[in-house]
């Protein structure tokens, strides 16, 4: 069998059950052994199921779960030990998520084979850890830096047991641990920190780009007691462990390694951060010894999967708006000079350059350019202060998700006049193989703003589109929001077949688009889902519907001109991939009755958590929660997908 029908190759029953007891900091030779014996088995089946992920194309952060095995193996030893002890592996990083779904597979909750699905769509082991999904995993990580506090909320409810925290110098630069971190201590918490201090994030080296970041310092001055070791010594690991867990109080055991230590293509680099390519992993196995087919067989023999689907109206090319926003702010910067635009921009990253569009800058434009750690309200902060002054000009960018951790700063920067521009790339559910906890779903609350206070948001329909509105928004006062997609999007098209968004267009803040007239009634739509709400429309003017489209690429701004126009007609539907009980859909119907225009009236938006994998997130949403018979039964087109098929689906029933 090859692929994923193999049985998993490494045989996990080969772990030897092992008790340790803290009251004896010493490890015998033959505990030694155990540990290592354990050690070297669990990153072995880690390297081998993340890297699956890598041959499917879904990524898979290899390294985090791989280092911190030794710590891991410790803690399974302690419970096995004593009931003292909360038996649960918290860990601030869904990052690690690779340990969760080893260790249920080893404590029986799903068969070790089923590892070979890692971050598959439906397989349920999405890219972060999901309670309730996956058989086994006893909590979510959410993201980096929501652990801490909510384990010290466990701590209280256990003040008789022990809490252990598996942490990383990625997660510690979040505030809220600052925040976890003085309460644990006023409160006198048994909160054992156990940190993978490995000195790499996804954008570089935190000694590198963020210097005076120190570990041992920071938590030792917040009242922890701390020890630090290296993590790749049984011995030393074992005895911090021990100082920590005979300490009355809340204590940290930092340890220092390289990244992915051992693993030859990747180690101590930022590569190890995400997953291990297929071509290391074999080397990987090779050189441990094994034989060429056990990996081989398996990785060689996963395929990613690909949608064959082409959509009616927009290019086959695809573009990725995420970095095209990177590209389109160095066309502005590039019509300065170097000394002007230091003096008017200052551009700030918080680790994710690579995924949200900065590197470009940071690569063409250095001078405007700060790299940052993993503080994204700290960050924010930043930005809207050098824009305090009505001349310059701050640009913040990170994940939509993140959106929400900075609501309370776009407020402050409201307050105080700032001109901030602020991408959000990864917006929506579209090829999100993090899962729900990535999900950036919740734009609207950017717009947090009263009647009498500007705010914009925008959201390019395609990579022409996106250049065309940094272009003209760039130097506009005040606060602007600009989403992106994790995955990449057509460009959209005209009848005839050029670029909609082509050299002779000229992008207006608050004006809707017209891309089809309509007779029947209208569809509302922007960004990932406008070419596929244009597939749709298509096909049903096929059919004989005469269906308009509307591109909203403003999105919290009535254009009194376009909203009479679809609500005079028949039917308005909005479709969309934000939430459907916080996006545009929400309020579009007021805005309709605002104005007593009565169209039939309906919204599709993403409405469920996530499934894994990356292009089946948005056919998973269904978008219309309503549709009591799958899309696909009801579309009669071969060819068609399951999302134009739903679209398809309500705009028949709202034109009867």
């Amino acid at each position: 069998m090859a692929g994923t029908e193999s049985k998993f190759p490494i045989d996990l029953s080969k772990l030897k059950k092992l008790k340790l007891d803290p009251s004896q900091p010493k490890l015998s030779n033959e505990q030694k052994a155990v540990l290592a014996h354990n050690v070297q088995l669990m990153r072995d089946a880690i390297v081998l199921f993340t890297a699956t992920g890598a041959a499917r194309g879904v990524s898979g952060h290899t390294g985090g779960a791989y280092d911190t095995v030794p710590e891991v193996n410790m803690l399974l030893s302690l419970f096995n030990y004593s009931d003292k002890y909360v038996p649960i592996l918290f860990d601030e990083a869904g990052h690690r998520v690779a340990t969760q779904y080893l260790m249920s597979a080893i404590e029986g909750h799903i068969p070790a084979e089923h590892l070979l699905h890692y971050r598959e769509a439906n397989s349920k082991l999405p890219g972060h850890p999901e309670l309730g999904l996956t058989p086994g995993v006893k909590f979510s990580s959410g993201r980096l830096g929501h652990v801490w506090p909510w384990v010290n909320g466990v701590a209280l409810a256990n003040r008789d047991k022990t809490v252990f925290l598996l942490g990383s110098d990625g997660s510690q630069q979040e505030g809220n641990d600052a925040e976890a971190a003085r309460l644990a201590v006023a409160q006198g918490l048994n909160v054992k920190l156990i940190i993978d201090d490995n000195d790499v994030t996804i954008a570089g080296h935190p000694s590198q780009y963020l210097k005076g970041y120190d570990l041992t310092k920071t938590l030792t001055g917040h009242g922890l007691k701390v020890v630090t070791v290296q993590g790749e010594d049984l011995d030393a690991l074992w005895g911090g462990l021990c100082e920590i867990i005979n300490y009355d109080g809340p204590a940290a055991v930092v340890c220092k390694r390289l990244m992915a230590p051992g693993i030859a293509d990747i180690e101590g680099s930022t590569h190890g951060h995400d997953v291990i390519p297929v071509k290391a992993a074999l080397k990987y196995f090779e050189a441990r010894g094994y034989p060429a087919s056990l990996a081989g067989d398996i990785l060689n023999n996963i395929k990613p999967t690909s949608v064959p689907y082409l959509y009616v109206g927009s290019s086959k090319e695809v573009g990725a708006n995420r970095v095209v926003f990177g590209e389109a702010v160095n066309l502005v910067l590039d019509t300065l000079s170097k000394e002007e635009a230091a003096s008017k921009v200052m551009v700030i990253d918080s680790d994710l350059e690579g995924s949200t569009g900065l590197k470009v800058i940071h690569q063409k434009h250095p001078e405007v350019f700060i790299p940052s750690g993993i503080m994204e309200r700290g960050n924010f902060s930043a930005a809207a202060g050098f824009g305090f002054d009505k001349n310059k000009f701050g640009v913040f960018s990170t994940f939509s998700a993140f959106l929400e951790m900075v609501v309370s700063e776009i407020t402050m920067a409201r307050l105080n006049f700032c001109n901030v521009l602020c991408h959000f790339s990864h917006s929506g559910v579209d090829e999100m193989a993090d899962n729900t906890c990535h999900f950036g779903i919740n734009s609207f609350f950017a717009d947090n703003g009263l009647a009498d206070t500007q705010s914009w948001l925008y959201f390019p329909a395609d990579p022409a589109q996106m250049i065309a509105i940094i272009k003209r928004v760039f130097f506009d006062h005040g606060l602007r929001f600009v989403f992106s997609t994790r995955s990449k999007v057509p460009w959209i098209l005209k009848e005839d077949g050029s670029r909609y968004f082509g050299e002779d267009y000229e992008f207006v803040p608050g004006k809707d688009e017209v891309i089809l007239e309509g007779t029947a009634g209208y569809v509302v739509s922007y960004g990932d889902m406008l070419y596929r709400s244009l597939d749709a429309v298509l096909r049903c003017r096929q059919e004989g519907l005469d269906v308009g489209l509307i591109n909203k690429p403003t999105l919290n701004l009535v254009d009194e001109v376009a909203i009479r126009k679809v609500g005079t007609s028949h039917f308005v539907l909005v479709v969309e991939s934000l939430n459907q009980k916080t996006g545009l859909g929400s309020k579009f119907g007021t805005w309709l009755l605002e104005r007593q225009l009565t169209p039939r009236y309906s919204y599709m938006g993403t409405n469920k958590e996530g499934c894994g994998g990356l292009s089946e997130q948005i056919p998973h949403q269904g978008l219309d929660p309503q549709c009591k018979q799958p899309a696909h039964l009801v579309w009669h087109y071969i060819d068609a997908d399951d999302v134009s098929a739903a679209i398809i689906l309500k705009i028949r029933q709202l034109s009867q």
